[in-house]
């Protein structure tokens, strides 16, 4: 809250010389900057994409860097919360805006996020209020309500990913208690979401209901008794959903991180009336720091869910990611709201590793994938890297090749994916 600025006046002395009264000025004390308690921050981004099966444009061509080939987008967000508005609500407000300012009239034929529907020309410009919030606290409880963003750590099935030019967002209620020694209750209602996809067919403007007016319910329980341990179990209902079915969803995960290795244990199950089986998913990791690098394997399987459970795989509501350890870029490209083509009847198994090298960060990662559905498989290889250039700019590039011999759209040949991306902060 503002604090009320004081005005302190000297009194004016008179001084008597040679029969004339002359009045000194009043010194006035400079006041002291109003202290508002709102935070202010932006972010100012450039993504590029281009790959060389036309996959990033309008598949009128099949040349890396080339117009028809590549997407790319202009972004910027601008931030303002306070923690104590009034009596103890705090609020959160972030816009965000995106352009190609013209760019796909010669450089690029795609975007990376939309932002409109119809076609590339409605979805070039355009803005959104990304968040708007209102919160409360009450001893170890507190209250968030609004348009927000969801950790992938609390909220395995609807999070807000990181991968594309901005976060998606949730209209939700989230509900956090810590009462429990080395235990957080999370308890939510998620009643909507944009999403986050890749391409112009993908609007990130609108924020649909999730499930009509029903929305989702969340609740999930994380406790740190033990030491480097971090247990997570979160179950998820909604009524009706997409058909007049009821959706359950129960997920766990177990993480033990040391000093010199890190292990985790994840899985569970995706009910829906409608499916002819359940969606049963399970994970593993391990991880050790050797030589300066850090090093990870990790393997994951879902089976099929039967006819329409093949549509889901393994999702999540508002992007194309997953809570499982192996996803890596393809799941980024390959995957439509509700239909994960990339998790679904499979095995999957990763190897990564990072280091801090030649003034930034390298990342390598190696994945193969055994589709059962599919009747055939996929190899991957991604490396990036980054660096920061002072302290407020960030740039990034990232190179993917993807081999795929399977019989589904935009997943049977061979692709090289290119990626740049230069984030300011301020």
């Amino acid at each position: 809250m503002k604090k009320t600025l004081l005005l302190s006046v000297v009194a004016s002395t008179m001084i008597m010389a040679g029969g004339d009264i002359a009045p000194v000025e009043p010194a006035v004390e400079t006041p002291a900057p109003a202290v508002s308690g709102w935070e202010f921050s932006g972010t100012a981004k450039v993504y590029y994409q281009t790959d060389d099966q036309g996959v990033s444009g309008d598949f009128s061509d099949d040349s890396l860097f080339a117009q028809g080939s590549s997407a790319a987008d202009l972004g910027l967000q601008l931030r303002a919360t306070n923690s104590d508005v009034f009596a103890g609500i705090g609020a959160g407000m972030e816009v965000s805006g995106l352009s190609t300012l013209n760019l796909e009239n010669w450089m690029v034929s795609n975007v990376m996020h939309g932002t409109g529907w119809g076609d590339l020309d409605d979805a070039t410009d355009g803005g959104w209020i990304s968040q708007m919030y209102l919160t409360y606290g009450m001893g170890n409880t507190s209250i968030k309500a609004g348009r927000q963003e969801l950790p992938k750590a609390l909220s395995p099935f609807a999070f807000s990913e990181e991968w594309n030019v901005f976060k998606n967002t949730f209209d939700a209620v989230l509900v956090v208690n810590t009462d429990i020694q080395d235990t957080t209750l999370v308890g939510a209602w998620v009643g909507g979401a944009n999403y986050n996809g890749f391409g112009w067919w993908h609007n990130i403007t609108d924020f649909n209901s999730l499930n009509d007016d029903n929305g989702v319910w969340m609740l999930t329980a994380q406790n740190k008794s033990i030491e480097n341990l971090t247990l997570t179990g979160s179950y998820y209902f909604s009524n009706e959903f997409i058909t007049d079915d009821n959706l359950n969803i129960l997920w766990g995960d177990a993480q033990y991180d040391a000093t010199s290795f890190n292990v985790g244990i994840q899985g569970g199950t995706v009910m829906h009336d409608a499916f002819e089986d359940d969606i049963v998913a399970f994970g593993a990791k391990v991880g050790t720091k050797f030589s300066g690098a850090d090093l990870m394997a990790a393997y994951s399987n879902v089976n099929d869910g039967g006819a329409l459970g093949a549509a889901a795989g393994m999702f999540q509501v508002g992007g194309t990611t997953s809570a499982l350890y192996t996803d890596l870029l393809s799941d980024q490209l390959f995957n439509l709201p509700l239909h994960g083509l990339t998790r679904f009847d499979m095995d999957k198994f990763v190897v990564k590793g990072k280091m801090d090298a030649l003034g930034g960060n390298i990342c390598a990662a190696y994945g193969y994938t055994d589709f059962d559905a599919w009747d055939g498989d996929l190899n991957e290889f991604n490396l990036g890297y980054t660096t920061s250039v002072t302290d407020h700019l960030d740039l990034g590039v990232n190179y993917a090749y993807i081999s795929a011999d399977v019989n589904v759209v935009d997943m049977d040949e061979d692709i090289n994916v290119v990626r740049v991306m230069g984030t300011y902060n301020f």
